[in-house]
């Protein structure tokens, strides 16, 4: 039998697709375009099993997900790079989280290849 009661937790959110309105170019500030947004949030160490089955024992993770959906669809931004710096100090000010690991990719900016910031804060 282990001893074992805490770990290290994360929450991931991968591969989360919405419209944003992102970027410098005529074409892209007409319209919203299709992002990718990819985040781990530190949690830091953890009971590995929580006190109770309340989701008041945990970081409800609809917060994280809205908190992404809300950031991007907020309005204009010119630089990739600021909507998500932005994103990363949202996700840092959610309750109990010690670092975030944020990844906006614009999926359609060019026909070859698709382009992504991926930016790190806080504790790891």
């Amino acid at each position: 039998m282990s001893s074992v009661t805490t770990g290290q937790r994360t929450i991931s959110l991968s591969g989360l697709r919405l419209n944003a309105r992102l970027g410098i170019l005529d074409f892209e500030r007409e319209a919203a375009q299709p992002i990718q947004v990819d985040a781990e949030l530190n949690m830091g160490v953890q009971p590995l099993l929580p006190a109770s089955d309340d989701i008041a024992q945990v970081l409800d993770y609809r917060l994280a997900r809205n908190a992404i959906i809300d950031t991007c669809t907020a309005g204009h931004t010119d630089l990739l790079e600021r909507l998500t710096g932005v994103l990363a100090q949202n996700l840092m000010a959610l309750p109990g989280v010690l670092g975030v690991r944020v990844k906006i990719a614009k999926l359609e900016i060019f026909d070859d290849c698709e382009v992504a910031i991926r930016v790190e804060t806080g504790q790891w």
